[in-house]
């Protein structure tokens, strides 16, 4: 399993942090989403999931992953 810390912007409340959670879980992941810090942290199997289909996922609900 890997963590990785995502930048997330455009998040705004807590419909934001359920829509980023979900999209993260509809993935193949976990996430935790710290929406005053604007990030979400991320845990995957990397031998199954590749990161970018998580960023795509994120940015698929209307958020932009300025890093990783």
């Amino acid at each position: 399993m890997k963590t990785v810390t995502l930048q997330v912007e455009g998040m705004s409340c807590n419909h934001c942090v359920k829509a980023v959670e979900g999209a993260v879980q509809e993935a193949g992941a976990t996430g935790k989403v710290d929406l005053a810090a604007k990030k979400v942290d991320v845990t995957y199997d990397d031998s199954k999931l590749d990161l970018a289909k998580i960023k795509e996922a994120i940015e698929d609900q209307g958020y932009d992953v300025v890093n990783s």
